[in-house]
């Protein structure tokens, strides 16, 4: 039997509509939290060790470590899951970083230097000092190659620890943490291109520099679809893989040649929609039907693609591959990297590692004093200053929270100790131990030293005033 159309009005309401409405719109909103990213790097994270741990571990290695072929015989890839993990869809994720790093330093928080001294400040104190006191600790040793594993901070962690304090911590404050970890994403590129970069193949470095030409082309000829640019930026990807430089940076450098600019501007793109607007109610008032009235048709798919050019390709591309990076590629790479054998009994001697413990000490300790540190001074010597609804007790916790350096930090390891495993091994129980400190120290820090803040109904209605010069809402 054929289920029956519902139709309310001249809308088309599907049999099963209302049912799954009702399922995924919590879904969704569940989804767009701050907090979910976090905890589901968290619960894929927890649930590598546990695999790691109960006598698993030689199938989760060997998984991994099955090889994945794909092109065709004369011309084909072969590698690892692992390494088509860590190459191929974190270059995913390098994209989504480059993207927004564009975006904040042209429009967004870095895109004011006065606003945006503070979190620079902050962020290069947070990269330094972790670095210097990991170098210091390993100093004449070749494990000393590992300083820019404590360099790091994992955005969607300290971000979800943030969000879990709710009122307690001002918005402010999710703004100095986002700007302070962007400006951090910035350095360990910079960090991966210079100093994690094995012997070139020039050849291939002639390639990906022709790729890079002709997307710039791309860019200043006016070329706004996606697709042109996907398309070199995936031959790219290869160029960088086969050059010796990590693969993953061609996602940063297809990102900063996207268009950033949308193609009409607002004004223009208002009057070009009243006339398509206009033209399709003409068309409406000959036939109803759009199955039938081709101009019709004609009209609407033309109002779709001026909704596209009011927009930035990059900024499209940015929202598009966010979900997919936060949801799939980084709990995919947890999974993936995060599983560390750990023997407990002999848990005192990873305490005695110059490795492990140039990690805790450097993500822990280095980025409350670098962090914390530089940004006092810097406010004191008057270079800069302190957001009115902030103080030090803020910037002290978001600086331990800044030692939460999960994500960035195990992908640096990755490739600081590619070819020795005892030290690969310590280097991760080092970060999974500091980043478990560090969160619960500058989580415990912010709800002890901060109070929760109670609107009056006053307050509230004028919050709920519009005003003509109301800031947009910021991107966390």
């Amino acid at each position: 039997m054929r289920p029956k159309r519902r139709v309310k009005g001249k809308e088309y309401i599907a049999p099963w509509e209302k049912a799954f409405s009702s399922v995924l719109s919590p879904l969704e909103e569940f989804i767009h939290r701050q907090t979910t990213s976090g905890v589901l790097l968290m619960m894929c994270a927890v649930a590598a060790l546990v695999i790691a741990n109960t006598g698993f571990y030689e199938q989760y290695h060997h998984f991994f470590q099955l090889y994945f072929t794909i092109g065709v015989e004369g011309f084909q890839l072969s590698k690892t899951l692992h390494h088509w993990i860590n190459d191929g869809l974190m270059a995913i994720f390098f994209l989504v970083v480059g993207l927004e790093l564009k975006r904040e330093l042209l429009v967004g928080e870095l895109s004011d230097v006065k606003q945006a001294l503070l979190p620079i400040i902050a962020a290069v104190g947070g990269m330094l000092v972790p670095a210097l006191i990991y170098m210091g600790i390993n100093a004449g040793s070749p494990t000393v190659v590992g300083w820019g594993i404590p360099m790091a901070t994992d955005i969607a962690f300290a971000l979800g620890a943030l969000a879990l304090l709710g009122s307690r911590v001002p918005a402010s404050l999710l703004l100095f943490l986002v700007a302070l970890a962007i400006v951090d994403d910035l350095g360990a590129v910079v960090v991966i291109a210079l100093f994690y970069t094995e012997s070139l193949n020039m050849g291939a470095m002639a390639i990906a520099a022709l790729c890079v030409a002709i997307l710039v082309s791309f860019n200043m000829g006016g070329i706004r679809r996606q697709s042109p640019y996907l398309f070199i930026g995936a031959i790219l990807w290869i160029a960088m893989l086969k050059s010796g430089v990590h693969a993953t940076l061609a996602g940063v450098m297809l990102a900063f040649t996207m268009p950033m600019k949308p193609k009409y501007d607002p004004k223009r793109f208002i009057c070009q929609m009243k006339m398509t607007l206009e033209q399709i109610k003409e068309a409406y008032k000959r036939n109803e039907n759009i199955m039938v009235n081709d101009e019709l048709r004609s009209r609407v798919h033309h109002l779709g693609e001026g909704v596209n050019l009011a927009q930035a390709p990059a900024q499209q591309l940015e929202h598009a591959l966010h979900l997919p990076s936060a949801y799939i590629v980084i709990p995919i790479f947890a999974l993936a990297n995060a599983g560390v054998p750990i023997e407990f009994g002999s848990f005192g001697d990873v305490l005695t590692n110059s490795v492990a413990l140039g990690v805790i000490f450097g993500l822990v300790a280095g980025k409350l004093i670098g962090i914390a540190g530089l940004s006092w001074i810097a406010v004191k010597m008057g270079i800069c200053k302190l957001p009115a609804d902030l103080n030090f007790n803020h910037i002290v916790g978001v600086a331990f929270m800044g030692g939460i350096g999960f994500t960035m930090s195990i992908f640096i390891a990755e490739l600081g100790f590619a070819g020795s495993p005892h030290d690969l091994l310590m280097a991760k129980t080092g970060i999974l131990f500091a980043s478990l400190v560090s969160g619960l120290i500058g989580f415990t820090w912010l709800y002890m030293m901060t109070k929760k803040q109670v609107k009056t109904p006053e307050v509230e209605a004028e919050d709920a005033k519009p005003t003509e010069d109301a800031p947009k809402p910021a991107r966390t």
